[in-house]
């Protein structure tokens, strides 16, 4: 059940973003920024009954936040500029990154399926790309803001893989978190973007973009992670842009077309290959 609540939660991320109606740094500043707030009293109460972490050990999280802001940054932007569905789909493609990293980078030997994930994952995103370019160039830019927030976000899980071993989860998750969010604030403050000044109802979506899916998805889903295998939670994770794709229909009044359709479920067939053809999942 916290599987499930974990994916619908994290699935409603497009839709604050598009309620909020705020520059994509200023959102996730808020939602990150408010989370971290949340979550900074069991913070200090896990930090007050565990042993003292050596500094040197400090660059991870804070390299692990410094891209998940820019993951924000630019996934939160390319909501505005194409739809919910695609944004979702193309910013989850980050298992296929890290596994061209592990085998580019770490040399990590890949089996025969990875490379058939690999062109299904390609091609589908080929297909995405070339039917929004096709149809107006605005929607081809968000596609590749979107695959540039997955390229951070796999960054993200390649620093955490070697951060994680001297870190607990909880403390790990925080400091990233604020990390991200003074990076997120000074973004949006060097681009000149307000951070003040907006209607309550953006107020509201800031609020339940921090609330439901930053607290309450990954707190579900790290849950899940305590009481299911690792091989059974990263597969599942790949519905969340299918419960986006569902969700921004009565919500944001989009609709699916037969190549987006096409293109996205072969996207999503080429993740779970590609995770399923490696030894051990990212993180």
């Amino acid at each position: 059940m916290a599987l499930v609540v974990g994916v619908i939660a994290l699935g409603f991320s497009a839709m604050f973003v598009r309620w909020a109606n705020a520059p994509g740094p200023v959102v996730g500043f808020y939602r990150i920024g408010i989370s971290t707030v949340i979550l900074a009293p069991f913070f200090i109460a896990r930090r007050n009954n565990s042993k003292p972490i050596s500094r040197k050990f400090l660059m991870f999280p804070v390299l692990g936040g410094l891209l998940t802001a820019l993951d924000h940054g630019f996934w939160n932007t390319s909501v505005n500029f194409t739809s919910a569905a695609n944004a979702t789909l193309l910013g989850n493609t980050a298992p296929l990154w890290v596994a061209l990293f592990a085998w580019l980078v770490w040399k990590e030997r890949m089996r025969f399926t990875f490379w058939i994930g690999l062109v299904f994952t390609l091609s589908g995103a080929a297909i995405v790309l070339g039917t929004d370019f096709l149809r107006h160039p605005a929607l081809g830019i968000g596609d590749i803001l979107a695959i540039a927030a997955g390229i951070f976000y796999a960054g993200y899980f390649l620093v955490t893989q070697r951060g994680r071993t001297n870190w607990d989860t909880l403390s790990y998750i925080w400091v990233v978190s604020f990390v991200s969010s003074l990076c997120l604030l000074g973004i949006s403050l060097g681009l000149g973007m307000p951070i003040s000044g907006y209607p309550p109802p953006t107020y509201l979506a800031f609020l339940g973009a921090a609330l439901v899916s930053q607290t309450g998805g990954y707190l579900a889903v790290g849950y899940a992670l305590g009481h299911l295998p690792a091989s059974l939670v990263a597969p599942t994770m790949i519905g969340q842009p299918v419960v986006t794709a569902l969700l921004a229909i009565p919500l944001l009044g989009e609709s699916l077309q037969l190549p987006q359709v096409v293109g996205g479920l072969a996207v999503l067939l080429g993740i779970y290959i590609v995770h399923s053809s490696r030894k051990s999942p990212p993180i």
